[in-house]
């Protein structure tokens, strides 16, 4: 599942959509998709400050992509954490306490009623 990473600009709290990188050898600033992994010479920007972003005087920008959009969580991730929530709640890690009775069930949930109550 991705991570939700937040844009590097100070006091910025949206998700970001792009990589920049810095090729200071060639004076080139490089935009492009989100990177999978942070990386410590890299910034990630929100789609504003991509869309936005100008180099100094003398530098050259490279966009990888024209439009960088905020995409949300896609149907695999939604299906991963719903995999997940099933998985962790089939688990029986301690036994059941004697005095409890499963009296009902629904999916992966159960109803537990105590007895002698």
């Amino acid at each position: 599942m991705k991570s939700v990473r937040q844009c590097s600009r100070t006091a910025c709290t949206r998700a970001a959509v792009a990589t920049l990188t810095y090729v200071y050898a060639d004076s080139t600033a490089v935009l492009g998709p989100l990177a999978h992994l942070a990386e410590p010479h890299s910034y990630d920007l929100c789609a504003d400050h991509a869309e936005r972003l100008t180099a100094p005087r003398g530098w050259e920008v490279v966009r990888l992509s024209p439009e960088f959009v905020e995409s949300g969580p896609s149907q695999d991730d939604l299906s991963a954490l719903a995999d997940a929530v099933r998985e962790a709640g089939m688990r029986t890690d301690s036994p059941e306490p004697e005095n409890m009775a499963e009296v009902g069930r629904r999916g992966h949930l159960r109803v537990l009623r105590a007895d002698g109550s």
